[in-house]
């Protein structure tokens, strides 16, 4: 496979915790899977999800999209992302109604949200790189990576000076938000239905029975990795031996894989091809045209975007209370999506 060079080396860089955890193969199917169905304990963002029905609808595009965005915040360009961060806040502005049980509004660009979904989404590509991967890393790398989570939240609504930095500082936002976690109907539904996301996926890929192993593999993988007293609001439950037996099984399927980074772009180019060419070049050792590292900032100074998508929020607020500004998506919606490439 050939990797075409990236522009620049976005905002992390070869040689970065970044792109060595999220390099791993585990990210980006247990990782990822662990971040986006405890998220959904979230009533709000559940609630955000199931208004407009596209994670069950058009799976496959949905979760192709997110891996994009994931991959081009740690692994691209930087004027990329910064280009994709605006469009994602405009995707995300019209994702707003209000929470069926509690009554109160939800807001997909609200910084709370945004924080919850990053924090979690950093929290377990980190944890499965831990427990299918390598283990845990050096203070000073676990640091860097901390701080490097802050950077990527420049990119979104979130207050970047909100960002834990620690591994005590995570487990302490998790300890407080902990409260706010709650089962709802939506709620249930889609983390079932993302427990089995490998189901939906893998049948237009693999042939025969290696859609339901691979599903099997990855849902009890994603199981595995969840606390005991969580495992009840999300609606499952698991014995100790097969936690271990699914651990022990991706370990080894996940360590061939990095192993062989061309196999695994193979499989990632099956599952989610927006995201090869973003991948392919970190995982080939394929130098960018320009080998150089920028913040946020120095990025909009140098690219010319004058806006943070905490500015683009704002004025979105503005307009809303002005009565002004889009109309919610519809449930089911089969709008067209705003492209990320232009």
């Amino acid at each position: 496979m050939i990797a075409t060079p990236a522009a620049d080396h976005g905002f992390f860089g070869p040689g970065s915790v970044t792109w060595r955890v999220w390099s791993h193969p585990v990210s980006v199917n247990v990782g990822f899977m662990r971040s986006v169905v405890i998220q959904h304990l979230d009533p709000f963002l559940a609630a955000s999800v199931d208004a407009s029905g596209q994670v069950e609808a058009r799976t496959a595009l949905r979760y192709d999209r997110t891996m994009e965005y994931f991959a081009q915040v740690a692994f691209g360009d930087a004027e990329t992302a910064l280009r994709m961060s605006e469009i994602l806040v405009r995707i995300h502005s019209r994702a707003v109604g209000t929470e069926p049980v509690t009554g109160r509004p939800f807001d997909a660009n609200d910084p709370d949200s945004q924080l919850w979904i990053h924090v979690t989404a950093w929290h377990s590509i980190l944890y499965c790189y831990e427990v299918f991967g390598p283990g845990r890393l050096s203070a000073i790398d676990e640091a860097a990576y901390w701080q490097q989570c802050a950077i990527a939240a420049e990119l979104q609504t979130i207050d970047p000076r909100d960002v834990p930095r620690t591994r005590a500082g995570v487990r302490a936002y998790f300890e407080d938000y902990r409260p706010r976690l709650v089962t709802t109907e939506p709620a249930l539904r889609l983390m079932d239905f993302l427990l089995d996301l490998q189901s939906h996926l893998l049948p237009q890929v693999l042939p025969g029975p290696l859609p339901r192993i691979g599903n099997a593999l990855v849902r009890h993988a994603t199981i595995a990795t969840m606390p005991r007293w969580m495992r009840p609001l999300v609606g499952v439950e698991q014995s100790p031996a097969v936690d271990a037996a699914a651990i022990a099984a991706t370990r080894t399927a996940m360590s061939a894989l990095k192993r062989d980074p061309r196999r695994m772009l193979e499989v990632l180019d099956r599952l989610t091809p927006r995201t090869t060419p973003i991948l392919a070049p970190a995982l080939m050792g394929t130098p960018s045209a320009n080998p150089v590292t920028y913040t946020p900032t120095e990025a909009r100074r140098v690219f010319g975007h004058e806006q943070t998508p905490r500015e683009m929020y704002d004025d979105i607020l503005a307009a809303r209370r002005a009565g002004e500004g889009p109309a919610p998506y519809t449930h089911g919606h089969t709008d067209e999506l705003l492209s990320f490439t232009g």
